[in-house]
């Protein structure tokens, strides 16, 4: 395979997208200085139950040895569902909107939240290379109500993407609630998005009776190949209405540590919405994220009554194809004795309400 600057450049966004490594020129950046805890050392964010982020020669090997295995997704892959979501959901009620991937609209006690918010074409640093959407945004960015909450989990370019947190801003003036150090990539991308940086652990009062909580989560965060784990990452309990909400937005399983724990802290969970794409080769990724069987080992030690399905069919980050996390979930459900619609998996623009 010839190694041409704009392939090496397409590798290395494609990279960065699933675990954070884009070229050096782009790490000249600020990052989060703040006081030494059990889980930060001065200079790193540390998960003491989780791995350590893979090694650059494990990514090249990885990136460039995988041709033979990867899928091939269809070029495009458009859902039938749209939405247009009420300016408003009042009361007990949830309603949940499906963007895609990793992004959701949850509405609740009057309040509009996105979850991870990528309206962009490429989860990506560049305009003209990495991992290119399948399908369009389940909402168009015009069709969203106003947005009075971001909640952003940490610094991988599908999920933190600056550009449409720009465009939220600009609209809407949303707080964007995120783990610590991320609020700093944001401020220096546009000092107008009003980003509030917590620690695990920490409570945050959205409105009364709404009230999220930032839990461990077994991943890691990152940017370019010099701030690796200097931002943190996080999951949120988000508390409702109509009970809590567990929301991961990526996640390894490891031994079932982290999901057991916010049971223990938080339960009863009313839904949690899990990942369950973006795992292939095993080997590489089963640290930072889950299959689908680990899915459903998750959805049993936190407990939650109802799951949704995220983290699959926009973005082709890894190597299975776009339709097996959610065929190998169903086979996954079976073999658990699940029912199948206790964990609904969605197309972008499609809705579940609670």
């Amino acid at each position: 395979m010839k190694l041409t600057r704009r392939r090496v450049l397409g590798v290395l966004a494609g990279s960065a997208a699933a675990i954070g490594v884009p070229p050096v020129w782009l790490s000249r950046m600020k990052t989060y200085s703040g006081p030494i805890s059990d889980h930060f050392d001065g200079l790193h964010f540390i998960d003491p139950d989780g791995s350590p982020p893979k090694s650059l020669g494990e990514v090249l090997r990885w990136q460039f040895g995988r041709r033979a295995q990867r899928a091939v997704w269809p070029e495009w892959a458009a859902s039938p569902f749209s939405d247009r979501p009420p300016p408003r959901v009042e009361g007990s009620r949830v309603r949940f909107s499906f963007v895609g991937h990793a992004s959701w609209l949850i509405q609740t006690a009057g309040v509009n939240i996105l979850v991870d918010p990528v309206w962009s074409e490429r989860a990506s640093p560049f305009s003209f290379a990495g991992p290119k959407r399948h399908n369009d945004p389940g909402i168009a960015f015009d069709a969203l109500p106003k947005i009075d909450v971001v909640l952003v989990s940490h610094g991988h370019y599908d999920h933190l993407d600056v550009t449409t947190l720009s465009k939220l801003a600009a609209k809407f003036a949303p707080r964007v609630i995120t783990p610590l150090g991320n609020d700093v990539t944001m401020r220096e991308a546009d000092a107008a998005i009003k980003a509030e940086a917590y620690d695990w652990r920490d409570r945050v009062e959205l409105v009364s009776g709404l009230v999220v909580t930032l839990v461990p989560t077994r991943h890691w965060s990152a940017r370019s190949l010099f701030d690796r784990n200097k931002a943190l990452w996080a999951s949120f309990v988000l508390e409702t209405p109509a009970g809590k909400l567990y929301l991961v937005c990526d996640s390894g399983y490891g031994d079932g540590k982290h999901f057991r724990r916010v049971a223990e802290a938080h339960g009863p969970l009313r839904l949690a919405i899990l990942p369950i794409g973006a795992y292939e080769p095993r080997w590489f990724m089963q640290d930072q994220h889950m299959n689908p069987v680990d899915a459903v080992m998750a959805l049993a030690d936190c407990g939650a009554e109802q799951a949704l399905a995220h983290h699959h069919g926009t973005f082709q980050l890894t190597d299975e194809a776009i339709d097996a996390p959610a065929l190998a979930l169903a086979e996954a459900l079976d073999a658990a004795k699940v029912p199948r619609e206790k964990f609904a998996v969605l197309k972008p623009g499609q809705v579940f309400e609670i």
